[in-house]
């Protein structure tokens, strides 16, 4: 049976190749890049077509077995069986139609309402299995912007071979998001915040996943070092999935035609969502336009509008949708292996480490857009987008409404056809936000200051209920208290470490 091998995104040498399970176990790929796919196969119509009866359980099964990646389908049903928890099990992703040419992918109906749990649920079940198949300990370090850090406590809390340290940035995520993380009491998991941004918190994990003295500390404990951010290729790959499960409930439902293509608009921030999208159009998925829709820290919509990356002399403004809150996002580098292959890729990311830029040329920008496109909406717009869809009935985050008002206004300029556009969390995780907005678009008195009072005044005037997993959270302890520089935190961990034998 053939086997995929993953490539380093700046060295593609492939005796350097790594299969789908070590790259998932050791995510760190040659020369400082991430693991991707050397190639994708291709699917036709029709095999998209004979897709369309499958479960989603079943989708994702036979995804695998076309990408080749040599899990046993025992395993991979097991791994799935996360998705029993989510709100509807037989539909973990479901797509929801706002009109005839604008629709909805609901990615939040998971244990943490957000979509990293469409990922991290069954990466996390994966990960665990192949550590206590190994009976070897790994330590899996994320860092977080809001949402991975939940939902990797959640997948990995009290698991065997497995210890969890999350990092993220202190003052940087809602009320709801840190106390996910916060009051996680699960023995084998720390938190840990930091003085900083997203960006500190990514670089510090990046650095640690690289660093000599750090891993041979770890090693002498017989603790080996991975990771749950979307640097792990296993993270990406089951992002691919749902973007198939959306065209195939659309094209089931009498909304598509045979081969019709749609655009996909993703609110994104480091890039791993939309890839998922990216890869899933290499495989054959009719897709027209991959839309990035930034918030105020729009370097990405930069990017894909005049092809230069440039971060030198840009700080990182707080949103009203700070999971985007984003200046380096990781994932364009699997994107510029994919399109200009790894010496160039190699190139822009030494030249962003050295100068904090880099610059595609005519050519290279052209190819990059005829996939994507890009546009960015600021903190009012967002506002106004929560208040426009719900006088069409729902009630959105301030990262969905960014996808929201990315695909109304191409609509709009008749620069794309039909759409989905991805809601990546639930309004119960951004309240203030969310109340804010609805505040101004129905007049009603008062803003609130603090996740609990919002949350109470949304249900007051909306339709809408607390799921018990964000209500329940407010009478829990906050037991991760520690906030530090992120020098400390290599130190912390250690210190953690021996506290724990």
């Amino acid at each position: 049976m053939n086997v995929r091998t993953f490539i380093s995104t700046r060295d593609s040498n492939p005796a350097l190749a790594k299969n789908f399970k070590d790259a998932i176990l050791n995510p760190s790929a040659p020369q400082g890049g991430l693991y991707t796919f050397d190639t994708l196969p291709k699917l036709s119509t029709q095999d998209i077509v004979s897709l369309s009866n499958l479960s989603y359980e079943e989708l994702c099964i036979k995804l695998f077995k076309i990408l080749d990646l040599g899990l046993d389908e025992v395993l991979l049903k097991d791994v799935l069986q996360c998705y029993k928890s989510f709100d509807d099990p037989t539909n973990p992703a479901p797509i929801i139609g706002f009109d005839e040419n604008l629709f909805m992918l609901n990615l939040y109906s998971g244990p943490t309402r957000a979509f990293k749990d469409m990922a991290l649920q069954p990466f996390g079940a994966l990960l665990s299995h192949f550590a206590a198949q190994k009976k070897q300990t790994y330590m899996i370090l994320a860092a977080t912007s809001g949402d991975t850090g939940p939902a990797t406590l959640q997948s990995f809390a009290n698991k065997p071979f497995i210890k969890v340290v999350c990092l993220y940035p202190s003052g940087g995520t809602s009320d709801v998001q840190r106390l996910q993380m916060t009051t996680q009491e699960a023995s084998n998991c720390k938190v840990i915040g930091i003085y900083g941004d997203f960006d500190d918190a990514q670089n510090a994990l990046k650095s640690l996943l690289n660093n000599t003295h750090f891993i041979e500390s770890l090693h002498k404990q017989n603790i080996a070092l991975s990771a749950a951010n979307s640097v792990n290729i296993g993270r990406i790959v089951f992002q691919i999935i749902y973007h198939f499960w959306a065209y195939i409930s659309l094209f089931k439902n009498n909304k598509l035609t045979l081969g019709e293509k749609i655009s996909i608009v993703v609110p994104s921030g480091n890039f791993g969502n939309i890839l998922g999208a990216f890869f899933a159009k290499k495989m054959g998925l009719p897709i027209d336009k991959l839309v990035v829709a930034s918030n105020v820290n729009n370097i990405l919509s930069d990017f894909i509008n005049t092809g230069v990356y440039d971060i030198s002399k840009r700080n990182l403004l707080k949103s009203k949708s700070p999971a985007m809150d984003i200046l380096k996002s990781s994932n364009v580098e699997r994107v510029l292996y994919a399109l200009f292959g790894a010496k160039r890729t190699k190139e822009c990311m030494q030249s962003l480490n050295t100068t904090g830029a880099y610059t595609l040329n005519k050519d290279e920008l052209a190819l990059l857009r005829e996939d994507f496109l890009a546009l960015f909406c600021d903190d009012t717009q967002c506002l106004q987008s929560i208040a426009q869809g719900f006088k069409c009935g729902f009630v959105l985050d301030p990262h969905s409404a960014i996808a929201y008002y990315g695909a109304k206004k191409l609509q709009e300029e008749g620069a794309l056809a039909k759409t989905i556009f991805l809601s990546t969390a639930e309004w119960s995780k951004f309240a203030p936000s969310v109340w804010e907005a609805l505040v101004k678009a129905q007049m009603v008195q008062g803003i609130c200051k603090n996740d609990k009072e919002a949350l109470e005044g949304i249900c007051a005037h909306t339709q809408a209920s607390i799921p018990p997993q964000i209500s329940t959270l407010f009478d829990k302890k906050e037991v991760q208290n520690d906030v530090i520089l992120p020098t400390e935190i290599e130190s912390c961990i250690m210190q953690w470490l021996r506290n724990k034998n």
